[in-house]
């Protein structure tokens, strides 16, 4: 994704296939491991901002003409919530997060009238393969860190991408929707009770 190149290449692929782009996902992230910032190394940072921001840049530079050809269309960056709020030891990822948010911003102004929408998606807790790794304790974790007490499940983010390219979408560009079970919503006491009975955090 930090390739031009090899980035216009895949819309020239996609063009040539189809003969025409309407609508593109950029998700796509790197970067390094967990660290306090002074403890990161250059390179490292460099590499989650050339993927994460870089990356989205160029997918819009090609993907936004090869729609002006098509007619118009829909463009969705994956972000996150930490680029909405700080994260300790990652500073990599949310600056690449906040990066892409702030991006689909500006395209989204800048295409708004030619018929291209651009948003973001902002996932919180998510059962990705890295968190299916970490373990049945730390999926417990992020879930009761969730107003919602439940992590999220890929097929819920790829639903709401589906829809913010769809038609039913039509008069929602520059946005930011978040995927997170109320997270950006403020905090809820990690101990709840309904009824008089304890609420358990929910893990798939």
């Amino acid at each position: 994704m930090g390739d031009a190149s090899s980035v216009e290449n895949l819309v020239h692929e996609a063009m040539s296939t189809f003969g025409r782009l309407d609508a593109a996902f950029n998700n796509a992230t790197d970067g390094p491991l967990p660290a306090p910032l002074a403890d990161i190394d250059p390179a490292d940072f460099d590499r989650g901002i050339r993927t994460n921001i870089r990356g989205t840049f160029l997918g819009m530079k090609y993907q936004i003409p090869a729609m002006l050809e098509s007619g118009g269309g829909a463009i969705v960056n994956m972000a996150s919530v930490a680029g909405s709020f700080g994260v300790a030891n990652l500073a990599a990822y949310v600056a690449g997060k906040a990066g892409i948010i702030g991006l689909t911003k500006v395209a989204a102004l800048d295409y708004a009238d030619q018929g291209i929408r651009v948003n973001v998606v902002a996932p919180g807790a998510i059962l990705t393969h890295h968190l299916e790794r970490a373990g049945r304790e730390a999926q417990r974790q992020a879930a009761s860190a969730m107003p919602m007490r439940r992590i999220g499940t890929a097929e819920e983010v790829a639903a709401t991408v589906l829809w913010l390219c769809s038609e039913q979408a039509s008069f929602i560009t520059g946005a930011t929707i978040p995927i997170d079970g109320g997270q950006l919503a403020g905090l809820k006491p990690a101990r709840m009770y309904r009824q008089g009975q304890p609420m358990e955090a929910k893990v798939p």
